[in-house]
């Protein structure tokens, strides 16, 4: 698999996509090593480059995150790709019963996996800071994952957008949750800081 190309046609014609993903692998080494490590690794190395590198602009004038700082933020969020990836097919594998959809945890895997694509293709537009609004685009991924349920887990297409829709809302609390403890990872808890 060519992680560009797959990230390419997912985005593209997702129809055609999810009906040649359903015959391949839903092992999580092959999805994390072949595709999640290589897409995931867009916003955070984007991410770096525009907050430690180019810096950002502030009415003040422009600061840069300093390096060690900046890139411990960028393998953090690199890291926490997967986990989001992974406790998202969770949520997917728990609900399909609710909607009744395929209980099949390969499949729920491929579909957080390939679903999250737009978000990091989005990640591209955080090299320059004031692009960051950009990112909005990752919520294709919303479409992505709803035309994909009826194909991996046999979902109905009547209750396939409520499922996507609530699989997002959950990999959306995910994600809050793990940038919230990625900061509190970060910035260190140095006394008078809560007033700022």
């Amino acid at each position: 698999m060519n992680p560009f190309q797959r990230a390419k046609d997912i985005v593209l014609v997702p129809a055609r996509e999810w009906r040649a993903i359903e015959k391949e692998s839903g092992e999580p080494g092959y999805l994390f090593g072949r595709y999640v490590a290589i897409v995931a690794a867009i916003p955070a190395i984007a991410g770096f480059i525009g907050q430690s590198v180019i810096g950002v602009s502030v009415s003040a004038g422009s600061f840069r995150v300093p390096l060690v700082p900046g890139a411990v933020n960028a393998i953090l969020s690199y890291l926490f790709s997967f986990v989001i990836v992974y406790l998202t097919a969770l949520v997917i594998f728990a609900l399909a019963p609710f909607f009744q959809a395929d209980r099949y945890f390969p499949n729920a895997l491929k579909l957080s996996a390939y679903s999250f694509t737009p978000v990091w293709l989005a990640g591209l537009f955080l090299i320059l800071p004031g692009l960051q609004f950009m990112t909005i685009f990752g919520l294709y991924g919303i479409f992505i994952l709803w035309v994909g349920m009826p194909v991996l887990l046999r979902a109905p297409l009547e209750k396939a957008i409520v499922f996507a829709i609530v699989a997002s809302v959950a990999a959306i609390v995910i994600t809050i949750l793990l940038a919230a403890f990625q900061q509190i990872i970060i910035v260190p808890n140095v006394p008078g800081e809560a007033a700022l």
